[in-house]
């Protein structure tokens, strides 16, 4: 036997030793996992590239911890499923050992998914745990790259938090809430992995560098951090003879910013939307906080109403704006919330006489005046405050000046139904609501004993208000968990409060920036109230710029008095061509992603093509910008057109676009 023919024997020999108890199984077009039923380990692959290494499964049950490589037996079963992701193939492996309770890992792939889903399934006598980690293990393919960049995705937009990315460096790990991602900024290529279900978990996704370079990432269903998540406790426990983690998505992408809009998707297709179907135009309208703010009164609010009517007649998405009061608006009632409405049905019916639709406000678990104790009575019911208020460790939830209400309580219940009650016989058209955050808290109990976790919570507390609501507002929710609302509202906002500068133009982009992929789990994202204010012309260009890249327009200023926002919006608001980016109501896709804000975004309607440029500095910026970062090949065969302006921009192979300081541009470009 010849040396040459030796090797090859001694080759496939060791290879069918190291696989002989492997198990594999293909996803996508190029996609394969292969597990090891001796070790308890996965490894998933594109074509040769290793996308996941010595990947496992673990988790905790009451307080004892266990991992998929700590069995004796496995077991490997598949069958066909076709559910809401399609047609695919269901693979389960059984982890059996004594004492200790049956674990499933149950893998879902499909031919036409370019990622697969993961779970487990922990059955036995008695099951406790907050914590399974459905998958960790090492991205291999990442390793020898040079610009390594993680993305912090926050659990919700409140304290003004900001997504976060950084490079990652060696002895360095980034923590995110729901989801996470790791790529290469050079090539874009990057891994995407989070939950998809959020109704009882809260998941944390832990991606890494260690010392020698090798990138990891770690799914954990029962995160909770003060900083991220607001808890104060750990996890709810989850208890029954099964208990299942979330179902997790695992995909690398040439371009992670398409990986994430394919997450997105799944978690719309994972857990679909409640709420009614919304066919209806884009929302755009008015919203007192911007500036009126506690200033709200009868008098100023149809003063608003009156301007939009007379002088704004063409800021309309196909023929509707909302006037929507904020916060304050019981400064119209007598006899507080079960009291005298008239004069909030008198400005509804006034905003419909002038031809346009009335929105409302509420922030349905909260108590802001818990400060006043817990004896009163809570509207709607017979119930004390004390009794509806969640308790927390010896304590209660308290942030942003409102104390948290338990969404199971049937006092909540009672004020929530008063309320909605109330607002739907004045004929409210929207409902902004806010402090979401506030139902999802982990708690030491909850009224309804059979809900143990924050996310069951909010699900019942969210599920209730639907009823409630019975499909006769458009639902937009300010502060809110990030992920978990998608199955509640239409639109939500991208990041916490903006008003009118340029700071304000930055934060709410830094929003749109990470978080864009949302246009795809929501109806539509928004960039807040747009206030025009005392600011520069700029500025006032850039703010409107800023939501219009996220889909939506909602104005601010106070119209009910004279100032230069009053012509300004008169020019701004009614650029037609302006509000045609909007129709569609999807987010614009960022094209820098190694900063705190992109100032480059761009977006395809059709035939058209968009590229917005943003300047935050106080100094003029000049962009180079190729025909590649906007999704063409060339610009040659291409007009191009400066939106605010209505003037041609000169049309070369690469783009040269000065911005001034604090200013903003928008680029049309058609055949």
């Amino acid at each position: 036997m010849t040396k040459i023919k030796m090797f090859s024997c001694l080759f496939f020999l060791v290879f069918f030793l190291n696989h002989a108890n492997a198990v594999t199984f293909k996803f996508g077009k190029s996609g394969k996992i292969i597990y090891d039923l001796k070790s308890g380990t996965f490894s998933a692959y594109q074509n040769a590239e290793e996308l996941l290494k010595n990947g496992f499964s673990s988790f905790k049950n009451n307080n004892l911890a266990y991992n998929s490589k700590g069995y004796s037996k496995r077991d490997y079963t598949s069958i066909p499923v076709s559910n809401q992701f399609g047609k695919g193939i269901k693979h389960t492996i059984k982890l059996t050992g004594a004492g200790m309770p049956d674990m499933k890992q149950i893998f879902y792939t499909y031919d036409h998914l370019p990622y697969f889903l993961c779970e487990i399934e922990l059955s036995g006598k008695n099951i406790s745990t907050n914590d399974i980690v459905p998958i960790q293990g090492s991205v291999p393919f990442l390793k020898s790259k040079q610009d390594i960049w993680s993305v912090f995705i926050p659990f919700d937009n409140d304290t003004f938090i900001s997504y976060n990315t950084k490079q990652l460096s060696k002895n360095e790990q980034q923590v995110s809430a729901e989801a996470g991602t790791i790529y290469d900024n050079k090539t874009r290529r990057g891994l995407i992995s989070g939950s998809v279900n959020h109704r009882i978990w809260k998941t944390g996704v832990i991606t890494g560098m260690d010392k020698t370079g090798e990138v990891a990432i770690k799914v954990e269903a029962g995160f909770t951090e003060k900083d991220i998540t607001r808890d104060i406790l750990p996890h709810g426990i989850l208890t029954g003879t099964v208990v299942n983690s979330p179902l997790v998505f695992y995909g690398v992408f040439d371009d992670w910013r398409t990986g994430m809009e394919e997450y997105a998707k799944a978690n719309r297709i994972a857990e679909p939307p409640i709420v009614f179907k919304w066919n209806k135009p884009t929302p755009m309208g008015w919203n007192s906080w911007g500036a009126m703010q506690e200033h709200l009164s009868f008098d100023k609010i149809i003063k608003v109403t009156d301007f939009f009517a007379d002088s704004l007649k063409t800021f309309r998405s196909e023929g509707t704006l909302y006037i929507d009061l904020d916060s304050y608006w019981d400064n119209l009632l007598k006899g507080g919330l079960e009291g005298d409405y008239s004069k909030l049905k008198e400005f509804a019916d006034y905003v419909k006489k002038r031809g346009m639709q009335p929105g409302i406000y509420w922030a349905p678990f909260t108590d802001w005046g818990f400060k006043s104790g817990s004896e009163r009575r809570a509207e709607g019911g017979n119930y004390k405050f004390g009794e509806l208020w969640t308790k927390v460790g010896q304590g209660y939830h308290d942030i942003d000046g409102a104390r948290a209400l338990d969404p199971t309580h049937p006092g909540t219940k009672q004020r929530i139904a008063l309320v909605i009650g109330k607002l739907k016989e004045c004929g409210f058209e929207m409902i902004k609501i806010d402090f979401l955050g506030h139902a999802a808290v982990e708690s030491n109990h909850f009224y309804n004993p059979k809900i143990t976790t924050g996310m069951q919570a909010y699900e019942e507390g969210m599920s209730f208000l639907l009823k409630q609501l019975d499909g006769k507002m458009l639902i937009y929710a300010a502060i809110s968990p990030t992920m978990a609302s998608g199955r509640y509202i239409h639109a939500r906002r991208i990041a916490c409060d903006a008003f009118k500068s340029i700071k304000d133009t930055k934060y709410t982009l830094n929003g749109l920036t990470y978080g864009w992929w949302q246009t795809h789990l929501y109806d539509y994202v928004d960039a807040d109230h747009v206030v025009l204010g005392d600011e520069s012309m700029g500025a006032n260009k850039a703010r409107t710029l800023s939501a219009i890249v996220t889909g939506t327009l909602i104005v601010g200023d106070d119209f009910s008095v004279k100032g230069q926002w009053n012509n300004r919006a008169a020019e701004l608001f009614q650029n037609k061509t302006l509000l045609d980016v909007i129709k569609d109501g999807k987010a614009f896709r960022p094209v820098e992603s190694d900063k705190d804000a992109s100032s480059i975004f761009t977006k395809q309607t059709g035939d058209t093509y968009y590229l917005a440029v943003f300047n935050y500095s106080a100094q003029q910026e000049k962009h180079l910008i190729k025909a590649s970062d906007v999704g063409l090949e060339s610009f040659s065969s291409y007009k191009l057109e400066d939106v605010f302006t209505h003037q041609p921009v000169s049309n070369h192979d690469q783009l040269e676009i000065t911005v001034e300081a604090g200013n903003a541009t928008l680029i049309k470009i058609t055949k």
